[in-house]
């Protein structure tokens, strides 16, 4: 990216913003959150929501909205900026963090929930007696699949980021470990 304009991307950033948001609806995240997340994600200074609408030539009211998703996910903050009193945004740029922050968020989001639902049906399925005793098998060992991934998340959560990457580094090294 260049300094002086930032609505002139290089080709490669170009790529990358636009893969970046094709993976956002993989992930089931809107396109224009996911590509307001790589622009800022690469930007070498905050930028203000006007610079973020010019340089993806989108409607600010799509930006707007995108840096509030972004920034409840709280991997996009608002960085104050010296002389101007436009609001501006940068991204979270340790990808490690970044992640641990987008696995709690969805943990909280999915997770939670999804392990809250799967205990009142299977409170519900005690009542219902023999009927549901099948039902109720595949939501025990659902339940305890989730809880067990929970538990994990929550293992790893309390790990400093160099940790974590070192430990993940360590992958095949714990699969021989474990195979012994």
């Amino acid at each position: 990216m260049t300094e002086a304009t930032p609505s002139r991307l290089s080709p490669a950033v170009q790529k990358f913003i636009l893969h970046w948001g094709e993976m956002g609806t993989r992930w089931g995240v809107n396109r224009t959150v996911a590509q307001v997340h790589a622009l800022l994600f690469l930007s070498p200074k905050p930028l203000n929501a006007e610079e973020i609408s010019q340089t993806l030539s989108v409607a600010r009211s799509n930006v707007s909205t995108s840096l509030r998703e972004l920034m409840g996910w709280r991997i996009v903050r608002v960085a104050p900026a010296l002389g101007d009193r436009r609001q501006h945004f940068e991204s979270m740029k340790d990808p490690w963090e970044m992640f641990r922050v987008i696995l709690e968020e969805r943990k909280k989001r999915e997770f939670d929930p999804t392990i809250a639902v799967v205990r009142e049906c299977l409170t519900e399925t005690e009542r219902s007696g023999p009927a549901d005793a099948y039902a109720r098998a595949r939501m025990n060992e659902l339940l305890e699949f989730i809880a067990t991934m929970s538990g994990l998340y929550e293992e790893f959560s309390h790990l400093p980021p160099v940790a974590t990457k070192h430990l993940l580094k360590l992958r095949g090294k714990i699969r021989k470990l474990l195979r012994g």
